[in-house]
């Protein structure tokens, strides 16, 4: 091994939402083991700022980051003129390609790790190292299941996207010398998509330490007396904004009848309009960004992530669980959760059975208590980072299987 090239959709820093902890962490590894070249994309000037005194402050081997400020509307017509899925041209970029050519044409990387499939289009077809590809989640599915609702001209791009984002998906994994996806689930449903052989996979941890309801960060104050309910995740993500619409609208309100003080307050940054709108509503607290996510966690005495559509692990669940909290999830948030209903948390089928699940557990302090705690205990014996990311070491060696 020689020096290892790193492409991120997002740059890693700070690790403050659910892709950068992961990318966060993956770096970490990485620099363990070789010098690190890294290319990403930003949201904004601040995470610019925070890539730069980042690169410097860890020995980076070279970093270009790009503020990622591409109209949407000309990544459709890009992706409508090329054939392309606007997933891609949304991250293409000129120089991002230019960059990346001249650092592999120094000949000094011998290792690609690619994060995120929008940034698989850098990697040249004649790359003749080792290329590992952390897709995480399968995107394409999660725009397919996007097609079953809206207008026609929305169905019709979402069912574009699906199928043009999963042919990209399955020729980069025959391509790849690794393809890698959060858990099992997301493993078998990619195989059953594209027929790839060389898939694994490569799971979250969490910082049990950083997420300890006895670290000390700042509490929450005023300390809510009545019960709190808490959502937490980056609320301009269409998941989360179908996920507490749902739960305001038709969960909240079951809920109330039996705990008629309840709050439920989504917290996370950049709420959407439709977001925003539910404060409005009856015990519905809209927080925007926080300066620590752990002061709301803390306060909770239910954490709830009522997905409909979850791709993955939910790193706000193992949050949560680590955080000592009871915990309620749908069905699909706790797919790639290792963890047992009702010894660790609790799966909810559908919204009336969150609102009962949740009215539950406000009447039972002593269950509340219970479950958090072997939540929290699950948690450190299964989720840490070096656990969970001690297969890269074999994944990056040269001679490998396939």
């Amino acid at each position: 091994m020689r020096e290892i090239l790193f492409l991120a959709h997002r740059v890693p820093w700070p690790p403050d939402r659910g892709d950068k902890i992961r990318s966060f962490h993956i770096l970490k590894k990485l620099q363990s083991m070789a010098p690190v070249h890294v290319g990403a994309f930003a949201d904004d000037t601040r995470d610019v700022e925070c890539a730069e005194a980042e690169a410097e402050r860890t020995g980076l081997a070279s970093l270009h980051v790009e503020l990622r400020d591409k109209p949407q509307w000309f990544s459709g017509i890009e992706a409508l003129a090329s054939g392309k899925p606007v997933s891609l041209t949304s991250f293409g970029s000129k120089a991002m390609r230019d960059w990346v050519n001249e650092r592999l044409a120094s000949g000094a990387i011998s290792h690609i790790l690619v994060f995120s499939g929008q940034m698989a289009q850098y990697v040249p077809a004649d790359f003749d190292g080792r290329f590992i590809m952390d897709f995480v989640d399968v995107d394409s599915a999660k725009f397919e299941s996007y097609a079953g609702d809206g207008n026609a001209m929305m169905r019709w791009v979402y069912e574009r996207e699906g199928k043009k984002l999963a042919d990209f998906e399955a020729e980069i994994a025959q391509r790849a010398d690794a393809s890698l996806f959060v858990s099992v689930a997301e493993v078998k449903l990619f195989q059953e998509r594209s027929g790839a052989k060389n898939v694994a996979a490569l799971g979250n941890g969490i910082d049990t330490v950083f997420y300890d309801p006895n670290a000390k960060y700042k509490k929450l104050h005023p300390v809510f007396a009545d019960p709190l309910i808490v959502f937490t995740g980056q609320m301009d993500y269409r998941p989360n904004i179908e996920a507490v619409s749902d739960f305001a609208r038709n969960a909240l309100p079951a809920i109330r009848e039996a705990h008629p003080e309840t709050t439920f307050a989504i917290v996370g940054r950049n709420p959407t309009p439709a977001v925003v709108e539910l404060s409005a509503l009856p015990g519905v607290q809209v927080t925007g960004a926080v300066d620590d996510v752990r002061t709301w966690l803390a306060g909770a005495d239910v954490v709830v992530a009522p997905l409909r559509i979850a791709r993955g692990i939910q790193n706000k669940v193992l949050e949560a669980m680590a955080m000592a909290k009871p915990v309620v999830a749908s069905t699909a948030a706790a797919e790639g959760i290792d963890a047992v209903d009702g010894e660790h948390l609790l799966v909810a089928r559908d919204v009336s059975d969150e609102a009962a699940k949740v009215s539950a557990l406000l009447s039972d302090t002593d269950e509340r208590l219970r479950l958090g705690a072997a939540a929290r205990a699950h948690v450190i014996a299964h989720y840490g980072w070096d656990a969970q990311l001690a297969p890269l070491d074999s994944l990056m060696e040269v001679g490998a299987a396939k």
